[in-house]
C-alpha cells in the first residue's frame, strides 16, 4: 500500500485554528548532543562554572535547540506530515532560558492563509509559543509553511 500523508492539506486550515502539542524534557544528553551537531560550545550551555557567573546563574540551552525541539513537537501533531511542501519562513524571538531539566510544549495558531498563484498548494502563517512547565513563554514566533491543496498532492 503507498504512503498516505496524515497531514492536513491547505485547505482544511482555518484561521484561528489551534493545536497543542505534547511536552517534552530537555536533558543534558540534548545540550551536549545539539553541541556536537552544531559545533557550538559557547560555554554558557556547557560550562556550568562559567554559566554561574552570568545573568543566568546557570547553564542554559542554545535557543535554536529549543526551535529545534518545538519542530519536532509541531511533526508530532501529525498535521504537517506529508502535506508540507517547504517551511518559508521562521520569524523566532526567544523571551527566556531553557535550562536542563526543563520541560517544554509548543502552542500553535493559524493567524492567516493565503492563496498561491499555483493551484495545486497555499501558505499557511502560524504563531507559534512555546513555553516551559511553569507555562512561562520561552520563545514566540512566526513560521510561513507552503502546505499541499486537497487532491493536490
Amino acid at each position: 500500500m503507498p504512503y498516505q500523508p496524515r497531514g492536513i492539506t491547505f485547505d482544511q486550515f482555518n484561521v484561528n485554528d489551534e493545536w497543542e502539542t505534547a511536552a517534552r524534557t530537555i536533558t543534558e544528553a540534548d545540550i551536549v548532543n545539539f553541541a556536537c551537531l552544531s559545533g557550538d560550545w559557547n560555554p554558557l550551555h556547557t560550562d556550568e562554572e562559567f554559566a554561574r557567573g552570568t545573568p543566568f546563574g546557570s547553564r542554559i540551552a542554545h535557543g535554536v535547540l529549543g526551535l529545534a525541539v518545538a519542530t519536532g513537537l509541531a511533526n508530532q501533531l501529525g498535521i504537517f506530515e506529508g502535506t508540507t511542501i517547504a517551511v518559508l519562513e521562521m520569524v523566532t524571538r526567544f523571551t527566556g532560558a531553557v535550562r536542563p531539566g526543563d520541560t517544554i510544549s509548543l502552542s500553535l495558531k493559524v493567524a492567516e492563509k493565503k492563496e498561491s498563484r499555483k493551484g495545486d498548494r497555499g501558505i499557511v502563517h502560524v504563531a507559534a509559543n512555546l513555553v516551559n512547565q511553569r507555562r512561562e513563554n520561552v520563545m514566540e514566533g512566526q513560521w510561513t509553511i507552503m502546505m499541499t491543496r486537497a487532491g493536490k498532492e
